[in-house]
């Protein structure tokens, strides 16, 4: 069964469609910007755009760079402020026509690799990380999700959230290094190895196509590996999520 998933990112909207039951990505990725505003309507216009792109049907799946709860976006993330307290699944099933199953995208990237990826069968708790406008996790115990672990947002010494610190993003606006970024990278993995002791780190998101730049400033004691799904997983994962919405009424 084909699903279209949606993943939102800070900086674009990606889609395609999925083969939920093998994971595998049945065509090409479409890709708008995100919206300079960031603001919920703008941003569910795109997501309309996306959807007529693939003269789609039925469900979709959509990850989203934030936490949602019951469908509801509980702060802004990298978004508008506006964003807080919108039911994100109704707004875009207004603007699409579409159901609409909407969660975390750390988590919808996290689905991918627990499903089909390099997670897959590894029990105990696993945290999938994505580097990309922010520091989105997922929290996976013996494969499943435990929704909406926002490590990102641990504060850090002037900074409200040490994701504005080392994050894609900071590497972009300071124009830091691999060697420098990737050393405020390893410091976030030491508070997430402090604060929940994972048994297994799995590093996704785009900044992940560069393992090879940074992996070797990670210096923790947790194993940590990369994402062989990397920004593909996103969609991937929230295609997944939408079919198990679909035939449980539950995500696993």
């Amino acid at each position: 069964m084909d699903i279209l998933g949606i993943d939102i990112g800070g900086s674009g909207i990606k889609g395609a469609l999925v083969n939920a039951e093998t994971g595998e990505m049945q065509t090409e990725r479409f890709r708008i910007p995100t919206p300079k505003s960031k603001k919920p309507k703008d941003m569910a216009k795109v997501v309309a755009k996306i959807v007529e792109h693939f003269d789609y049907k039925g469900p979709v799946g959509c990850g989203f760079p934030s936490i949602v709860k019951n469908g509801v976006c509980m702060s802004p993330g990298n978004l508008h402020k506006s964003w807080v307290g919108v039911n994100i699944d109704e707004l875009f099933t207004k603007h699409t026509g579409h159901e609409f199953t909407v969660l975390n995208d750390a988590d919808a990237a996290g689905y991918a690799s627990m499903n089909y990826g390099i997670g897959k069968g590894e029990n105990g708790l696993v945290i999938m990380v994505t580097i990309g406008t922010g520091l989105g996790s997922g929290a996976f115990f013996n494969g499943v999700l435990i929704p909406n672990f926002e490590l990102g947002q641990i504060p850090y010494k002037k900074y409200k959230k040490i994701e504005t610190w080392a994050a894609a993003s900071a590497k972009e606006r300071e124009e830091l290094s691999f060697e420098k970024w990737s050393k405020r990278f390893n410091k976030f993995l030491k508070y997430v190895e402090l604060i929940v002791s994972p048994d297994l780190i799995i590093v996704g998101g785009g900044t992940s196509k560069k393992w090879g730049e940074f992996s070797h400033n990670i210096d923790i004691e947790t194993k940590v590996v990369k994402a062989e799904l990397m920004n593909h997983a996103g969609i991937i994962g929230a295609a997944v999520a939408c079919l198990r919405e679909q035939h449980h009424g539950q995500l696993h």
